[in-house]
């Protein structure tokens, strides 16, 4: 899915490796670090056996995103679409990763179909709960395991999709960035950005470029590194799909 699936793992470092350059001279200040997001339960528009609409991946294709991450000395992101499944279904299955030292976790609200709807239909929602539940697994995993502090993604682009996140909780074992993961024209992402992410502040923040949805409204070009170190706050995080 996306970029990582889109070109072999010499082509990707290549490209992704040029990202990195440009990121090196727009911020020299803050060290680059490489990174793999792999979605590792991926929404899906019919119910499978169990009804809840989500494929659990093998763990061989696991693997190989963790194998193709070594070859740049890159962290990776294990994200999960839970559908009509719940993170307290889904995230304990992923513990062998997560125990990794160099493994982190993302969860996407807007699979998350707690109203029974089909992914896709709607955009879906996560509440505080289920935000803490994970950042409170990664916690007790870095604190039994005496591993690096773990991060932890939750995706974002509209107001719904994050309720109550004043009642997310914070971990020194845990680091949580809201990621600004909308598609469209400069203007459009700026304006989510602030709206959603800038007004309701949680610990850090990210945001998302996308190499062809962005492209597909005036003035049809993704938002270049010295831009988004512009916005308020600095996203730390940058995602490219």
């Amino acid at each position: 899915m996306g970029i990582l699936g889109e070109y072999p793992p010499a082509e990707l470092w290549h490209r992704l490796n040029a990202e990195l350059e440009a990121w090196k001279l727009a911020d020299p200040a803050t060290p680059v670090q490489p990174a793999i997001h792999y979605i590792a339960v991926v929404a899906q528009g019919s119910p499978l056996k169990d009804g809840m609409y989500r494929t659990r991946m093998p763990q061989a294709q696991i693997d190989s995103a963790i194998s193709i991450a070594r070859m740049g000395d890159a962290i990776v992101f294990l994200d999960i679409q839970v559908a009509l499944s719940k993170v307290q279904n889904e995230v304990p299955l992923l513990e062998k990763y997560l125990m990794m030292p160099q493994v982190h976790l993302g969860i996407d609200p807007e699979f998350s179909m707690k109203e029974g709807n089909k992914p896709g239909t709607k955009i879906g929602w996560m509440d505080a709960s289920d935000i803490n539940y994970c950042s409170d697994y990664l916690a007790k995993l870095v604190r039994t395991h005496k591993l690096p502090p773990k991060i932890l993604i939750v995706h974002r682009f509209t107001q719904g999709m994050i309720k109550n996140y004043h009642q997310i909780k914070l971990h020194p074992e845990v680091q949580i960035v809201i990621n600004m993961d909308g598609w469209g024209a400069p203007a459009l992402k700026n304006n989510t950005y602030k709206r959603y992410v800038y007004r309701e502040p949680v610990q850090f923040t990210g945001f998302k470029l996308f190499y062809k949805n962005d492209l597909k409204q005036s003035p049809n070009r993704m938002l270049k590194p010295e831009e988004l170190m512009k916005l308020v706050p600095k996203p730390i995080y940058i995602q490219y799909q």
